[in-house]
């Protein structure tokens, strides 16, 4: 079994677009398939305008008001797109509450990263900034004030029913809350962005898929993956029954996958001696697409990465991809151990994020205006990468009217 490819070389378009010195406007992709049609309909402009509108909403931490003026935008957005079954899932939320494992039980080595990597390099600081006077603009210092509050807690979701099969599905996320008294632009509105894409696109009233497909963003992943815990709590037993019975509908179709994304924007290389990082989008920058080998489910995972991975190579404008075995600390961890959970994000979770890769990271520099288009055109390529391969393992096509 075949556990991890590394660096794969950057596509020659990739290159040109860096030797030019500037990111243009961002190329289709191939359209000699039906998949390759329904990839070339994202659009980077709708991505990066998806992301501003976000950032509306400050840094969307979980338990403020901030955060559910964010979820009821995220719904009316997935309404207009015409994505059907757009629902909530409801739970109650106290920080007094046990943290849940984000993780499987790894050794805290000091030399090994969250998630069982090992590091290597230079390693610059990281951490949670929780001082609100780092952020200078006042406008959005005041915004991101107000603190988190327990109780109720809510999540979005909706569904692409499938036509042949619509009592399996896979699941597609990304957590809308963020930390950090910045706009959490990345993490996770890039993440936001590119699902609710995913769900604008399949939900085109032309396009069909054999099977369901869920877009779910979830809340309370800065706390310990509480939100996506949560639907799994209250779910998972309800896989594949037919309600009522004998309607054909399934409010809970068999899960077939959980394709994860957290933070998909920068990946700009290793801090520097100095543990600065460089401030321009890395030519040979890749999308890694990570899985757990010590989840229960971690073959059929390994399996399902790959087919991320083979998406990519057909249907990714810019970058390739790169599979790796240490998936942790994402809402797809709750999921691993029920069905195959990959995460797709710019950089390794522990090793690269968690040895200063992403200086951004939940810092009041998670801003928009901190991104470039060579930036914002990474992200686009990691949704490329899982547009095409959900459309291939859904059966999507393009029906004529």
């Amino acid at each position: 079994m075949r556990l991890w490819t590394g660096w794969i070389g950057c596509s020659a378009l990739a290159l040109a677009s860096a030797c030019a010195g500037a990111a243009s406007a961002a190329p289709v992709a191939p359209t000699d398939s039906p998949v390759g049609t329904i990839v070339a309909r994202l659009d980077l402009e709708r991505f990066k305008a998806t992301i501003k509108g976000l950032t509306q909403f400050g840094d969307r931490r979980q338990g403020t008001e901030r955060n559910a003026r964010a979820v009821d935008w995220i719904e009316a957005r997935l309404r207009e797109y015409g994505c059907s079954n757009v629902e909530r899932l409801k739970y109650n939320f106290a920080p007094k509450d046990p943290e849940r494992p984000s993780g499987p039980p790894i050794a805290r080595d000091p030399n090994l990263a969250v998630g069982g990597a090992r590091y290597r390099g230079v390693r610059a600081p990281t951490g949670v900034n929780t001082d609100p006077l780092r952020q200078p603009d006042e406008r959005l210092r005041a915004l991101d004030a107000p603190p988190s509050i327990p109780g109720t807690r809510e999540e979005v979701y909706c569904t692409k029913v499938g036509s042949v099969h619509p009592e399996e599905m896979y699941i597609v996320g990304g957590h809308m809350d963020g930390i950090g008294f910045g706009e959490a632009a990345n993490d996770d509105g890039s993440g936001t962005a590119l699902v609710m894409e995913l769900a604008r696109v399949l939900s085109a009233p032309d396009i069909r898929t054999d099977r369901s497909i869920r877009f779910v963003l979830w809340n309370n992943e800065e706390t310990g993956l509480n939100g996506a815990y949560a639907y799994v709590d209250q779910r998972v037993a309800l896989q594949g029954r037919e309600d009522p019975p004998g309607s054909g509908k399934y409010p809970e179709p068999r899960w077939l996958g959980m394709i994860q994304h957290d933070m998909v924007l920068f990946d700009h290389g290793a801090p520097r001696a100095d543990g600065t990082v460089s401030p321009e989008q890395r030519p040979e920058a890749d999308i890694n697409i990570e899985y757990q080998a010590k989840a229960r489910q971690a073959e059929g995972a390994e399996r399902l990465a790959w087919a991320l991975y083979f998406a990519n190579e057909r249907y990714a404008t810019d970058y390739p991809a790169a599979v790796g075995p240490h998936m942790t600390n994402t809402d797809s961890t709750p999921f691993m151990d029920f069905v195959p959970a990959i995460s797709v994000r710019e950089n390794e979770r522990g090793r690269q994020i968690g040895a200063g890769w992403d200086p951004q990271w939940h810092q009041p520099t998670d801003l928009y205006r901190t991104y470039s288009d060579r930036d914002f055109l990474f992200g686009l390529n990691a949704a490329q990468t899982t547009l095409g391969a959900i459309a291939e393992l859904s059966g999507a096509i393009i029906t004529t009217r």
